[in-house]
């Protein structure tokens, strides 16, 4: 049996910075950010470690999504890609897990901006934590 989404929807650092998770099945995960001057750099343009948390938080609630209940999960690298800079309005990560092991699994996340445009991508390699 899986985990409650809750469990992962509603952590700290989401309600810290803002982030807005959609409904999602197994596996899969979207948030939203509600990007503005709060979240820029010295540049007026939102930072990139925001930019990277938004791409963490999705991939690891899609990976949490497929864990069991006696299973817990640490991220073992991540890594960004960052296309194009933004200045505010709404970005979306949506992110997958592409393949998940009895150990490791691997995810992929891509967040675009309100008008569709590609910002950013995102992979990382987790591992499952059993009890």
């Amino acid at each position: 049996m899986n985990h409650s989404p809750d469990r992962f929807s509603n952590a700290p650092i989401s309600q810290l910075i803002g982030f807005e998770v959609q409904p999602g099945g197994v596996g899969e995960a979207q948030v939203d950010l509600n990007c503005g001057t709060h979240l820029h750099n010295p540049m007026q343009r939102v930072h990139g470690g925001a930019i990277a948390a938004l791409a963490d938080a999705a991939m690891g609630i899609a990976f949490g999504r497929t864990l069991l209940d006696n299973e817990d999960f640490s991220t073992i690298e991540m890594k960004v890609n960052f296309l194009r800079p933004v200045k505010d309005g709404v970005i979306s990560a949506e992110a997958n897990v592409v393949e998940r092991g009895l150990r490791i699994g691997f995810v992929e996340c891509t967040i675009r901006n309100a008008r569709g445009k590609r910002v950013a991508t995102a992979t990382c390699t987790c591992t499952v934590i059993s009890d």
